[in-house]
Parts: C-alpha cells; structure tokens; sequence
C-alpha cells in the first residue's frame, strides 16, 4: 500500500494537512489505477489505505486525520472518475458508518464498515413507525432479550432501499416501563432473517423507493446491538444528526444539483423565447438561496465527520427541502410539458431518487414533495432550531417523564 496506512499524525497546518491527503490520494492511484481496477476492488483497497473515511480510526478504514479533510479525499477520488457510491448506499455511508464508528465495538466495526464502505453491504434505516413519525421517542416496535438473543417485533415504514439492503439501523423498546426516550435500544438488523418482510410503497412519481417492514419474533444477536441496553436514544441521535447532513449535503459544489437543473432549463427556455425577467429573478433569488445553504453545509460536514454534528445539519436539512420544492417548480414553471411525464408504472429503484436523483426535473418535481418529511419534517427542524440555536421555550412535552406504557395512544 506504499505506506499510505503508516503516516505520521496529521501537520497542524491546514494547508499542510490538505497538501498530505492530496500526496496519500496521488500515491493510491498511481498504484491502483481507476480505468484498470474493478470498482469493489478498487474500494476495499481504499478502505485498508485508510482512505475510506480519513477521520476513522486506523484499521477501520482511516487515518485518524482531521474530519474537515474528507470532503477534499472525495473530491479528489471523483475527479479521478471513481464511482460515487452515494445515492446507492445513502443511509450506510451517510449514516450507519458514522454511528458504528462513534458506538461500536471494535468487533462491530470490523464486521460491518468494510463491506459497507465497498458496497457489499446496503444499508438501511428502521426508525420510524405508523404511529411514531416526527416523535420517534413514542415508537413500539419491542426487542425482548431471549438468552444470547433479542426478539423483535413489530412495523417500520418508509424505509428507504430496505428491498435491496443487507443491513438495517433499528430502534426498538427493551423497557416499557421506562418513559419513551430511556427504554429504547440500537441494534444492527440482518435484512435477510427470518421474521423480516419487506413491502413496497409506491410514491407519486410511480417508484417505490421506500418500504414498510414487518418483524415477526425476528432475531437479532446480542451482539448486534450498538451501545449499552436503554442507550438507543443516544446512539439515534448520532444516526438522525448524520442523516440531516446526509440529506442535505446534495449539490456540496457550486452550480451543482437541483440549481444546475434549474439553470440549464432556464437556459433551454431563453433560447427558446419563454424565460423573462420574473423567471430570471426568480432563478437569481434561489441561486444565491442556495450557495448560503452550501457554505453553511461545509461547516456542518466536518463537524459531522469529527461524530459531532450541531444544528448545522437541521439547517441544511431544511434548506435543501424547502429549496429544492422551489427549484423544481421552477423547473417544471419553465417548461412547456412541464407536467407531462413517460409513466408512472410503479418501479423500484436500487438508488436514492432524492434530492437531485432525477435526471428528469419534472419527475424530480414530484419526487422533491417528500423532502420536507424525510429525514424529519420542516415543522421538526424548525421547533430543534428554534430551541437549540434561538434559546426559544421548547414544545410542551407531557409525556416526557411518563413510562411509556401508560402513555395514551
């Protein structure tokens, strides 16, 4: 590996810093060309380079470095043409390999952030509930320990690539008689077990992206739980603080994502007559509505890598969905057949479709509907900023100290 995994600890000047990733990054792929190296192959040698996630600890897939370096090893590995895993791997990239770096053992991280990271391994989310959406705290679903064991049952829903995931992140209630956000417990769900069904939920657009899953006295090894028993809320809120990043870090260069959308139907619409001066306004007014955003998310991605992301990700998180509806509109304002679209035949798709996953604005429309609830709805973004950014008194929360089995539903 030419040394890549044996570096000395990271200089203290940034520039520095940026200067020996670009060296380590240069070094990689000199030794494992793009063009000649399969791209499985290619990722698991990144991954033993420690040059996977570059602020993980060494053997796991990093470096120990700095976490506000991994946007530039990215960076840098996509203009070498190596393929973004992203949209196909979304909640294990973005979500569950922070939360068993940060919650794991070292056991745990062995067996599961190298096949995620190379994509052998899918990943999805088991948090939400039919009747626990936007309050998670309130979910049902019961984990029973049975000697070296757990039984789980009940439902998830909307989870997102659960018919192609290998994985899943579930939460689950271990205590009952604990209040709602002390009885609950993390654990990593083999998909494939027996007692998991998966069915699809077919969306506006005719896909079925996301998923409702029944356990039924599904079987989860001790082993498998993330964090101490009662320690799933804790172990969530890494999981849903990374997901808001996750989410909303789409378009992370200038004039990318759904504003590069925007601008090249603009454009099409001018050559052809249609854009005036309201369109042109309204294309300038999102534009620098979504640069603000970016920056902002710049500063949440390194906090993020660092297992510390702050309410930066709820920015990013709300901007991206309220933004997002707004382009897209536009979009589809600037088109002629701005609601015609080929079919609706329902599909289901082995990638994110969200922000910025169609190449169709108009299908990219109807899909951009749902980003104000996934990953939690604006209303929820704006009562955490309101409370934790602006010191605003907090919703009021009858129930907080209530066991769970005695609270109403």
């Amino acid at each position: 590996m030419s040394g890549l995994a044996h570096e000395s600890s990271a200089p203290t000047d940034v520039n520095d810093d940026v200067a020996t990733v670009e060296r380590l990054v240069k070094d990689f792929l000199a030794e494992h060309p793009v063009e000649t190296t399969p791209d499985r192959e290619l990722r698991a040698a990144r991954y033993d380079a420690g040059l996977a996630f570059v602020h993980f600890d060494k053997g796991f897939g990093g470096l120990g470095l700095d976490s506000s370096l991994q946007p530039a090893v990215e960076r840098l590995f996509l203009e070498a043409g190596c393929e973004d895993w992203m949209a196909r791997n979304v909640i294990g990239l973005g979500m569950a390999a922070q939360t068993v770096h940060t919650h794991g053992d070292d056991e745990q991280r062995a067996k599961y952030l190298k096949p995620l990271f190379t994509g052998e391994e899918i990943w999805c989310q088991l948090f939400s509930e039919p009747g626990a959406g936007s309050d998670l705290a309130a979910l049902g679903a019961r984990a029973v320990q049975d000697g070296e064991n757990y039984i789980v049952n009940g439902q998830k829903i909307w989870t997102s690539l659960a018919h192609v995931a290998r994985r899943g992140l579930l939460v689950a209630r271990t205590d009952p008689n604990l209040p709602k956000h002390r009885g609950l417990s993390y654990f990593v769900l083999d998909m494939t077990a027996p007692g998991v069904e998966v069915r699809p939920l077919r969306q506006l657009t005719g896909q079925a992206e996301f998923n409702e899953v029944y356990l039924t006295d599904a079987v989860v090894p001790v082993a498998d739980r993330l964090g101490a028993v009662g320690e799933g809320w804790r172990v969530a809120m890494t999981t849903l603080m990374n997901e808001r990043v996750a989410i909303g870090r789409r378009g992370s260069r200038r004039g990318e994502g759904a504003i590069g959308a925007a601008v090249a139907e603009f454009r099409a619409a001018a050559a052809d007559g249609r854009a005036d001066a309201s369109a042109r306004d309204r294309l300038l007014r999102l534009w620098t509505r979504v640069e603000a955003a970016r920056l902002t998310n710049v500063r949440a991605a390194a906090r993020r890598g660092a297992g510390e992301p702050g309410p930066e990700g709820s920015i990013a998180k709300l901007q991206m969905a309220e933004l997002n509806k707004a382009i897209y509109e536009l979009c589809v304002d600037l088109r002629a057949d701005g609601m015609l679209i080929d079919t609706y035949q329902m599909s289901r798709p082995d990638r994110s479709t969200g922000a910025g996953g169609s190449v169709d604005p108009r299908r990219a429309f109807l899909r951009s509907l749902a980003n104000s609830i996934e990953g939690g709805t604006s209303e929820v973004m704006r009562n955490i900023l309101g409370e934790r950014v602006l010191g605003l008194p907090g919703e009021p929360r009858v129930d907080r100290d209530v066991p769970w089995k005695d609270v109403p539903r």
